[in-house]
């Protein structure tokens, strides 16, 4: 019998709001997909973009940002950085060839427990429609190619090659 795939999602959430709200909805028992990991940060404005990209190379399959609400931030301005990087984020995406929906900003604040629960089920969903990334895997498919690209540079004109390919050479 084979297990279904379910996705990896990461999830990093802020400590005033989304991680509280994720609280209130343990307490109240809502039901939401358990394939979540949540790492509580201080605030949303803290996550790195490299936070988001070392999630992705390490085989989670989708990453999910929860901050306050616009106006509503502790930190006064953090979610603003955490909106800024993120459109910066999707950007990266595009150009790595990773679907955009695979990662998610939301603001959610400590009493929006309900929608913590719509929000992971929603992003779970959609991810298992997308399936597996793979990244990790990846990583051999590409190695290859450098490879092949190296092969045919050594294999050039010795005067079209770097200068480190003609010491070696």
């Amino acid at each position: 019998m084979t297990k279904e795939w379910s996705p990896r999602i990461v999830a990093f959430f802020c400590n005033w709001c989304t991680y509280t709200a994720a609280d209130l909805a343990g307490v109240s028992r809502l039901k939401y997909a358990a394939n979540v990991r949540v790492i509580r940060l201080m605030c949303s404005g803290r996550v790195d973009p490299q936070f988001i990209l070392d999630a992705l190379r390490r085989g989670a399959d989708g990453v999910l940002i929860g901050g306050c609400h616009p106006g509503d931030c502790h930190y006064v301005e953090g979610n603003y950085k955490m909106l800024r990087r993120f459109q910066l984020l999707q950007r990266m995406l595009r150009d790595l060839g990773i679907d955009e929906r695979r990662v998610r900003l939301e603001w959610i604040s400590a009493a929006e427990g309900e929608k913590v629960k719509t929000v992971i089920n929603d992003m779970t969903a959609q991810i298992k429609a997308l399936g597996p990334l793979a990244v990790p895997g990846q990583f051999a498919a590409w190695d290859a190619e450098v490879g092949a690209l190296a092969q045919e540079l050594r294999q050039a004109d010795p005067a079209d090659a770097t200068p480190t390919e003609v010491a070696h050479a």
